[in-house]
């Protein structure tokens, strides 16, 4: 969802990312330690790699973008051009995702304009969600949304911190059928609701569901993503830097020699290698306004993706800090 203050203290580790260039220019290479996959270099147009959506088999860039709080801005050049700069290095490395929320202040509105001046909106897959109680206040919500992003319809429209979810749910099943969203599904951002978002992927049909996964919060590794594996529902990660706190507890470290041939460059690109190790996660979302954030956070998407094994050594490290 976003880095917090802690996200400071990996500013100096990001600076030992390998690919700030323009177009994430090559130099990260990809060595042979153990099982890792075939030597391979991230190279100038380098595109991300994909995992399909279950439900549809449409493809999706495996990094996004999060907009809580980066987005949440006034209309200023300053604070406008260094969004509008993440949005093109996202779609530059063939992303898509972009996920937001009524409850980020501005950010809807925000990403719809920056996308009409990029003149990228055919382009995205624009996620976002409805979060208020009851069936008409849902509808003008999300009614709202749609205006604010300037284009339908919405590629995917969340049920947001399971905010009566039932009754939203039905709408949206309405409002799929009529074309006017093209997948569904519930989200929330700590893991004392996953005993409740599993129950709804037992019971329901949805195509998405969204919650936080990283190395200091591993719960979902249990039963939600294999769960969701298994029921064949998309997964979107969000907070997967702990809302930054992972910067903090690594600051003042040298990245390990072995990182290179797991993928990782950079200490971010470390920590979401690990995410995406696991099959059952469709697309990781951090949260940034930052550019050079960006190209290290999508740069971890650039290499082939990293086995369910490769995330062994990431988290014995980790828990040895």
């Amino acid at each position: 969802m976003g880095r917090a203050t802690g996200a400071v203290h990996g500013t100096l580790a990001r600076r030992r990312f390998l690919m700030l260039g323009a177009g994430f220019g090559a130099g990260l290479a990809l060595g042979g330690l153990g099982g890792a996959r075939p030597s391979q270099a991230a190279v100038p147009g380098a595109r991300l790699t994909t995992r399909v959506i279950p439900s549809s088999g449409e493809a999706l860039a495996v990094v996004g973008i999060g907009t809580w709080r980066a987005f949440d801005v006034g209309a200023s050049e300053g604070e406008r051009a260094p969004l509008r700069e993440v949005l093109r290095l996202l779609f530059e490395a063939g992303g898509r995702v972009i996920d937001s929320s009524p409850m980020y202040g501005p950010a809807e509105g925000v990403v719809g304009e920056l996308l009409g001046e990029l003149k990228v909106h055919d382009r995205a897959f624009y996620a976002t969600k409805v979060w208020t109680e009851g069936a008409a206040a849902g509808i003008q919500e999300m009614e709202r949304s749609i205006a604010r992003y300037r284009r339908s319809p919405i590629d995917l429209m969340q049920v947001h911190n399971l905010v009566d979810w039932r009754t939203h749910l039905k709408t949206l099943r309405a409002w799929k059928a009529q074309g006017r969203i093209r997948y569904i599904g519930i989200t929330h951002y700590t893991p004392s609701a996953f005993a409740e978002l599993a129950a709804i992927i037992k019971g329901e049909d949805i195509d998405f569901v969204q919650f936080p996964y990283s190395l200091e919060r591993r719960e979902a590794e249990d039963m939600l993503l294999p769960l969701a594996q298994e029921r064949g529902v998309a997964t979107l990660i969000n907070r997967p830097f702990g809302g930054g706190g992972l910067f903090g507890r690594v600051r003042g470290r040298p990245l390990p020699p072995w990182a290179a041939a797991l993928g990782a460059g950079s200490w971010a690109q470390l920590f979401l290698r690990y995410v995406l190790a696991h099959p059952a996660v469709t697309c990781v979302i951090p949260g940034t306004g930052k550019p050079a954030h960006a190209r290290d956070n999508l740069a971890a998407g650039l290499a082939p993706l990293p086995a369910p094994e490769d995330a062994r050594p990431i988290a014995k490290a980790w828990d040895r800090m």
